[in-house]
């Protein structure tokens, strides 16, 4: 009994259902837990905010997924269709939430449906208050009534916002979803979206898969976007403030600095440099552009098997700064069967001539207890970007990258 949903079609249960919602809830004892085995390495997919906000609609949405299909997103692991805000229509006299039947007519488990047929899965948003973001109901106050009816429908993953929460502690808040989701018996990736405000790396972990470490990302490279009451923040200033948060994250528990603006307006370059940080961050790679209408550059960004391989690496390590000189960071990753991903950074708008001499640096990680004296233990280097074979760590590194790009290599021990 601890694991309950209805598969029923219609949307409003009937009051034998209601009676045994309300006896599952208050009488059967659950053991609150978030479900274990999902998200062990960072969730790959799509969602709608960050190139249409609120204009979205159930044929838009299946044509995504055809899309992911098609470009080769799925076939690269992106399997995500998420869809957020302004989904929702009304609540019903129970008090159970229906789709804007303008928008999607069909409703959402026939989208699910189709999703599911596709080999896809899909996602769907809601809000800690009574209100979401975009002024459509939230779920405060209903979140078992929320999480049956995404059980019901066949939802995949949740991501969980914080607007009109006032009042509310995000702890509580979250942990009661998270309990309502267990309870409704369906496994779903629990998406934490509370802005990083509350520092949610420190009590995320047992309650959500991935909790949003900062505020919203901005489809530019280095300058915030000032709207007034609130920054939008560029993909550099996202990345500064995941300092100190590595330990944390891991398997099914991740650091979510926000999805991806690949493809959104940004340079090549830039784009490049922003998915290879992602990827060396272990973060989720949510994309944000319009799959139906990638340029092929975008799209060799977002499918680069390589890139993806160091973001997906089963040990779950973020990477970390090694150093930073003249604009030029350098972050090593840990990653399994003894290699490490090297990425170099150039936050300046110049190209920057960089010489790395391996015989004299010792890499040490203390998380990841790893150690690589360069001086005894030989690594081959390959360009993740080219392709290219680049030697070996016998010879120093000299390379020049491009302004806001950068330079990302696996080393393959010998």
């Amino acid at each position: 009994m601890a694991n309950v949903y209805f598969p029923r079609r219609n949307c409003a249960p009937a009051s034998a259902e209601i009676l045994l919602i309300v006896f599952v809830t208050l009488v059967v004892p659950v053991r609150a837990q978030k479900f274990g085995g999902i998200a062990l390495t960072p969730p790959m997919g799509w969602n709608s905010w960050n190139k249409f906000g609120p204009n979205i609609n159930e044929q838009m949405i299946r044509e995504m997924a055809d899309a992911m299909i098609s470009s080769g997103m799925k076939a690269a692991g992106y399997e995500f269709i998420n869809i957020d805000d302004t989904w929702e229509g009304y609540r019903d006299s129970l008090g159970f939430i229906h789709p804007d039947s303008a928008r999607f007519p069909h409703g959402l488990r026939a989208l699910a449906d189709y999703m599911h047929s596709r080999g896809l899965k899909i996602g769907i948003y809601s809000d800690a208050g009574d209100k979401t973001c975009a002024g459509r109901p939230g779920s405060r106050g209903h979140e078992y009534q929320d999480a049956l009816t995404y059980a019901k429908w066949g939802i995949d993953y949740l991501k969980y916002d914080w607007c009109n929460t006032d009042g509310l502690n995000p702890v509580g808040a979250y942990t009661t979803m998270r309990d309502a989701l267990y309870s409704a018996g369906r496994p779903i990736v629990f998406s934490i979206c509370e802005w990083g405000n509350a520092n949610p790396w420190l009590w995320a972990g047992s309650i959500g898969n991935l909790w949003r470490t900062t505020g919203d990302i901005s489809a530019n490279f280095d300058h915030n976007i000032d709207h007034g009451t609130w920054v939008q923040l560029s993909v550099m200033s996202i990345l500064d403030l995941q300092n100190g948060l590595r330990e944390y994250a891991g398997p099914g528990r991740w650091n979510d600095p926000d999805m991806l603006e690949v493809g959104n307006g940004m340079s090549g370059s830039e784009d490049r440099a922003h998915f290879s940080m992602w990827c060396m961050l272990a973060a989720p790679l949510i994309a944000g552009n319009d799959l139906r209408e990638m340029a092929p550059e975008t799209k060799a960004i977002l499918e680069n098997s390589d890139a993806i391989a160091v973001d997906q690496d089963s040990l779950g390590i973020e990477g970390f700064r090694y150093s930073s000189a003249d604009s030029v960071e350098v972050w090593f990753k840990p990653l399994t069967k003894g290699d490490w991903a090297m990425c170099l950074l150039n936050r300046s708008v110049k190209a920057k001539r960089v010489s790395f001499n391996f015989a004299d640096e010792t890499v040490s990680d203390s998380l990841s207890h790893r150690d690589t004296d360069f001086g005894k233990t030989t690594y081959a280097l390959l360009d993740i970007w080219t392709g290219k074979d680049l030697g070996n760590t016998n010879e120093p590194l000299d390379a020049e990258i491009p302004g806001h790009d950068v330079l990302m290599l696996r080393l393959v021990k010998e």
